[in-house]
């Protein structure tokens, strides 16, 4: 029943080794908040397959049609957000924000049923900040306090998913000795992580 926040922009900065693990640890009844839904075989499909998932926050799963065709079997509930949102939605819970206000999606089919404000003569939608029991990222480098740097697009959304959840759990390429990760290079405080295990 728990919330997991599952890092990476495709396959760039996705935990594979930590979603195994997950996998084989068999919590059932997740709701997963991940940018995208991988390739079948691949990334989350891997907890999609062993029916482990029962929501999915997400941006598309184009690249999925397994994904896809349990959505329309109803296997699993979906909610789409459009990506800057759900990134801002992610943010807002790290930043310890109730929500957000866009005008993205006024007037259209994703406002239906959803709560609208004004503002200034403005309408917005109101977009709950979004924040997760556990995340499982992907870094490229780690120091054992926990101060983390990512490569490039893995930058996206794993640094808001680690400021966004109650448990932080990293996979990293390296780890390297306490000092060796310069200041400037940290994209990720170590306060914010819980564990880091080295790939």
């Amino acid at each position: 029943g728990d919330t997991v926040m599952v890092g990476g922009f495709g396959v760039p900065g996705t935990p594979m080794t930590l979603i195994h693990a997950l996998v084989d640890h068999g919590a059932r009844g997740l709701t997963l908040i991940k940018n995208d839904a991988n390739e079948p075989g691949m990334g989350i499909d891997h907890l999609l397959q062993s029916g482990q998932v029962a929501r999915l926050i997400t941006t598309h799963l184009g690249l999925n049609a397994h994904a896809i065709g349990l959505m329309n079997e109803g296997a699993i509930e979906v909610e789409f957000n459009a990506q800057g949102i759900l990134a801002e939605r992610i943010r807002a819970g790290g930043a310890g924000l109730g929500a957000i206000l866009s005008d993205i999606g006024i007037g259209t089919e994703l406002a239906r049923g959803r709560q609208v404000v004004e503002m200034e003569g403005k309408s917005y939608l109101v977009e709950p900040a979004l924040r997760a029991d556990v995340a499982l990222i992907h870094a490229e480098r780690a120091d054992p306090f926990g101060n983390l740097a990512y490569a490039a697009t893995a930058q996206n959304f794993n640094p808001l998913m680690a400021m966004a959840a109650t448990c932080v759990i990293v996979e990293a390429e390296q780890v390297l000795a306490l000092g060796a990760l310069g200041a400037n290079d940290v994209h990720t405080p170590g306060v914010f992580v819980d564990h880091v295990a080295e790939l």
